[in-house]
């Protein structure tokens, strides 16, 4: 179980910009549950997903993964047990390396070797090519192209895959199909959904779209400020129209608002 517990995150703490990124956040998301997040912009969704990655520590509050503090784990620990899928494709591999490569690197994470200890024997390389195949995106069989030369849609499931590519625990996908094309976006989003399912991972996804946000995984919660104002089950959900949600958010921060304005899809 992950447990984020009384969390709060502050920025530039006392000067003129300060910003409260996170207040009083209390979360728990039970093993192999797919959690989406919605809200406005600057509601605090990708500094929810930064303090799960450890990326961002909070001033208070501690971060719980199967009964065990990891609030004060660095990135580099956590990352043997979460995997992170960024909005921009670019984020999450290099453009010079090959497919091969990058793979190999995300397959030596943790472990202090270079990249041609990394790519090892044929075996190994078989095994990566193995993966991409799984991907059905017809890849499997150029796997020396350099990264920088595929479309949006194949680096950002190569990047899916870097994320997953080791056992791990957590999946954490920020707003990581926004900047795809709409047919790219539904093939990486049913990757993701394949993967988590598959693999039994704990979930979290970033979303701008309401549609998606009812429509994958297994519950949903919208922030506003900072704060969790809703949290729907499974059931709950299926009771909902993407109209629905638009009103009892707008209720629930106390706005008369319409789709636009919330910058939800």
């Amino acid at each position: 179980m992950l447990s984020l517990n009384n969390i709060h995150v502050t920025f530039n703490a006392g000067t003129p910009t300060e910003v409260r990124a996170l207040s009083d956040i209390n979360l728990k998301i039970a093993d192999g549950e797919f959690v989406t997040v919605i809200g406005s912009n600057g509601a605090g969704k990708s500094t929810l997903l930064s303090v799960v990655v450890g990326t961002v520590k909070p001033e208070r509050g501690s971060v719980h993964l199967d009964g065990e503090d990891v609030t004060a784990w660095s990135p580099h620990r956590r990352a043997m047990h979460v995997g992170r899928v960024f909005q921009e494709p670019r984020l999450g591999t290099c453009s010079s390396l090959s497919i091969e490569e990058n793979l190999a690197l995300a397959a030596a994470r943790g472990k202090s070797r270079g990249l041609k200890g990394a790519l090892g024997t044929r075996q190994n390389r078989k095994w990566l090519a193995d993966q991409v195949a799984k991907l059905e995106i017809g890849l499997e069989d150029r796997m020396t192209q350099p990264v920088g030369t595929l479309s949006g849609g194949q680096r950002q499931a190569i990047s899916l895959l870097m994320a997953t590519l080791l056992p791990m625990k957590i999946l954490v996908l920020d707003e990581h199909t926004a900047a795809l094309d709409p047919g790219a976006a539904a093939k990486v989003l049913a990757l993701s959904t394949e993967i988590a399912e598959t693999r039994k991972l704990t979930t979290l996804m970033v979303t701008h779209s309401m549609r998606d946000a009812l429509a994958v995984g297994h519950r949903t919660i919208m922030m506003d400020s900072g704060r969790i104002v809703l949290d729907f089950t499974e059931e709950e959900r299926a009771k909902l129209t993407v109209q629905d949600l638009s009103s009892l958010f707008g209720r629930a921060i106390g706005k008369q608002l319409d789709d636009d304005k919330l910058m939800l899809a």
